[in-house]
């Protein structure tokens, strides 16, 4: 799985990092960065939890595509 955050749509918040501290993290701004960019399976309940707590929807978690 991959997650990706929307820089222009993240408004800070905080929801991401209070729902999946493991995935989201707070910049020194207090906006969302990411821990890691693939997400394991022991993981991914915090990543679409934290993406689904997102007043903004700037989250979007889905599946690894060979381009």
């Amino acid at each position: 799985m991959t997650v990706a955050v929307d820089p222009e749509r993240c408004m800070g918040h905080g929801q991401c990092f209070a729902y999946g501290p493991d995935v989201y993290k707070p910049d020194d701004e207090g906006y969302c960065v990411l821990t890691a960019s693939i997400i394991t399976s022991t993981l991914l309940e915090q990543a679409v939890a934290g993406a689904q707590a997102c007043p903004e929807a700037a989250i979007t978690v889905g599946e690894v595509t060979n381009v």
